[in-house]
């Protein structure tokens, strides 16, 4: 039985190798019969002509201000550039970079210390080869390139001179670019002298062009720079977090694109369309080449911005912070808008540089800071209690007083510390009452009535709910939907106790940003409608000329909600804000800017705070947050302004007043020129 079993696995074995050795014998005639027959055939395939779509990138679009002022150009720039064909090898690529260092300097501080052993190894292989094991010099591809490196010392390193190593910064940069792709050998101080000599030995430079590179011109210097945003640079290429969207929408690795604010925000306007060329591949090499699509330069930005109003805007904020009003108030911010629109008049957010002295930029700040801002927002505390029907037009009076509870320390209004004085909705804005305010929050917890010393029961869950709600309908609190990206929403209290609930009543508890101020009384000014402020008016092309051409876009206002209320009740403290102005109650808070020819409603606000700025030994030392919002004229608002001066070491309101005086005064004699 052993046996026979024995002799039937033999013959299974033998047909095995059999069936095998058939196989084989197939797959050698199919080779040669491939080889003979058709061989010619696969050569010229593999040899004939290919053609290769390659795009180049053009200059960005421009921007303008709303009076077609150029803002931000492009400056044309002379460049070194690589083209790498599909064929490049390591050591042709060598020899350019060699040949080229001749005739241009090249910066090599950025060079690391892998890359000057990736040049190490190309330019001395077999020096490196040699210190390859037998089993190391059996390896292919990235393994064997991986065991030369390893085998570049630190001596080797050490041993290469200068212009060796501008050799290795030119082979990193052509090594690093992709096949048919170009890349800025040098773009950046490239002189005469270096444009001359290169174009005269281009024979000897295969790869090598001059061309024309661009980058960013602001006419105005510093003034709005950082609003704009910044393009990366070739070498930045796509920002990562971006990355594989821009790769679907057809952009390359190294393509320049907005990283921040408008440039970002505007990237599909502002980009252009690429040049596109057809290559003519034969042979591995390039036989010709022709313009398939001609580029289009990216269409043209123009701003809402007015510059000579802008410009009167950093002075306001530049002279106000010479002046130091305050130890520590080190920054000013200040918002103006078209309250009908939308359209953002101007803009300007100012630094003091604590170590230097210097006033830096920080427009930014406008929209991307917050700060508690006191009592101007009671104009929309007075307008939430007529949404929640806690007042009414006939039932509005009530008793301004000291509010003492048994958690709290006593809240009262600045004016009146511990007697009692009735006020209705308009005068408690034009004096600027914490106390009705404070009572206003408590009804809509369902607290009606008062008693000294008495634990204070409300629902004060349903007044944060309630007030924050009504906040967002006037910008309050959410983000304002401005057209730039980046801007904050301001900040919420974490902490929702009674008393808490009280001080957000009236400014003191929730953050909010200058640009969230303008839009709030914008809101108002215009009848009730929350418009998205706008800092783009017109998308244009550009003419044969090169200048500012066509309209193609012209964006209307964006209403991003209606205040949900009747206009009488809007009227009624748009009365109230006249009268902080122009009232004849002695406590009334903005009397200095009533001679104004222009006759500016508005309200001041004061926020008790503490310092957070850049000076860590005053950190929790007691401040106070100043600001303005108002617009004018009072009938028919032309501009709506929103002024926060943090951080001083005083409550003292008329020391923010000159400052919308000035910014009303600066829009309108403008306007009358």
């Amino acid at each position: 039985m052993k046996e026979k079993k024995k002799k039937l696995t033999t013959f299974r074995m033998n047909l095995l190798f059999f069936i095998a050795f058939l196989l084989f014998c197939v797959l050698i005639f199919r080779l040669g019969y491939l080889q003979i027959v058709h061989g010619e055939q696969f050569n010229n395939e593999m040899n004939k002509s290919n053609v290769i779509v390659v795009k180049k990138p053009v200059p960005r679009g421009l921007i303008y201000d709303s009076k077609h002022r150029l803002l931000v150009g492009n400056k044309g720039v002379k460049a070194i550039t690589y083209f790498r064909l599909n064929n490049t090898k390591p050591d042709s690529m060598l020899n350019v970079a060699e040949e080229l260092t001749k005739y241009i300097s090249i910066d090599t501080s950025e060079l690391k210390n892998r890359d000057l052993q990736d040049y190490f190894a190309a330019k001395y292989q077999e020096r490196i080869n040699k210190r390859l094991s037998g089993r190391e010099k059996q390896l292919q591809g990235g393994e064997l390139y991986k065991a030369q490196i390893k085998k570049v010392s630190e001596k080797d390193i050490a041993s290469l001179s200068q212009k060796e190593k501008s050799v290795a910064m030119l082979y990193k940069k052509m090594n690093s670019t992709s096949e048919f792709d170009t890349v800025m050998i040098k773009n950046k101080h490239v002189t005469e002298e270096e444009v001359a000599k290169v174009s005269e030995h281009l024979q000897d430079l295969p790869g090598i062009d001059i061309a024309m590179d661009w980058e960013r011109d602001y006419k105005e210097g510093a003034m709005l720079k950082s609003v704009f945003g910044s393009v990366t640079t070739e070498k930045m290429g796509l920002p990562s977090d971006q990355e594989e969207l821009l790769l679907a929408k057809g952009y390359a690795l190294n393509d320049r694109v907005g990283k921040s604010y408008l440039e970002k925000g505007y990237e599909d306007i502002l980009k252009g369309t690429k040049e596109q060329y057809e290559l003519t591949i034969n042979n591995g090499k390039l036989e010709k080449s022709n313009l398939k699509t001609e580029g289009k330069k990216g269409d043209n930005l123009v701003l809402t911005i007015d510059i000579d109003f802008q410009k009167k805007l950093d002075e306001i904020a530049t002279n106000a912070l010479i002046q130091r009003r305050g130890k520590l108030a080190d920054r000013l911010y200040i918002s103006a808008i078209n309250p009908q629109n939308g359209e953002i008049l101007g803009m300007s957010g100012k630094k003091i540089n604590m170590s230097t002295g210097e006033i830096e930029d920080d427009t930014l700040g406008v929209f991307n800071t917050q700060y508690t801002m006191g009592s101007s927002i009671k104009a929309a505390t007075v307008l939430a209690g007529y949404m929640d029907e806690v007042i009414s037009l006939d039932d509005n009076v009530m008793i301004d007083k000291p509010l003492k509870f048994a958690e709290t320390k006593s809240k009262s209004s600045w004016f009146n510390r511990n007697g009692s004085m009735a006020l209705n909705d308009t005068t408690a804005l034009e004096v600027s009452s914490n106390s009705y305010m404070m009572q206003l929050a408590m009804r809509m917890g369902g607290k009606y009535q008062y008693t000294p010393g008495e634990t204070l029961r409300m629902d004060s869950d349903a007044v944060f709910k309630k007030l924050r709600y009504y906040y967002s309908q006037f910008g309050l609190g959410v983000p304002t939907r401005i057209d730039i990206p980046g801007e904050s929403a301001g900040l919420k209290g974490l902490e929702s106790n009674p008393g808490l609930a009280l001080d957000l009543a009236f400014g003191q508890f929730d953050t909010y940003t200058t640009l969230q101020l303008a839009q709030y009384i914008s809101t108002i000014a215009n009848g009730g409608n929350r418009i998205a402020p706008r800092i783009v008016k017109e998308i244009r092309g550009t003419n044969e000329q090169g200048e500012l051409g066509e309209l193609k876009k012209d964006f209307s206002p964006k209403v991003l909600n209606h205040l949900e209320i009747d206009g009488q009740y809007i009227n009624r403290v748009k009365m109230g804000l006249y009268n902080v102005v122009h009232g004849s109650n002695q406590y009334g808070t903005g009397k200095k800017l009533a001679s104004s020819p222009y006759d500016i409603s508005g309200k001041t606000g004061t926020a008790q705070a503490f310092y957070s700025g850049p000076i860590e030994s005053a950190n929790m030392t007691a401040v106070w947050n100043l600001t303005f919002v108002g617009y004018a004229p009072s009938e028919n608002p032309q501009i709506a302004i929103s002024v926060a001066l943090p951080f001083m070491d005083t409550d003292k309101e008329d020391a923010i007043l000159d400052i919308p005086k000035k910014i009303f005064d600066a829009y309108f004699e403008l306007e009358s020129n």
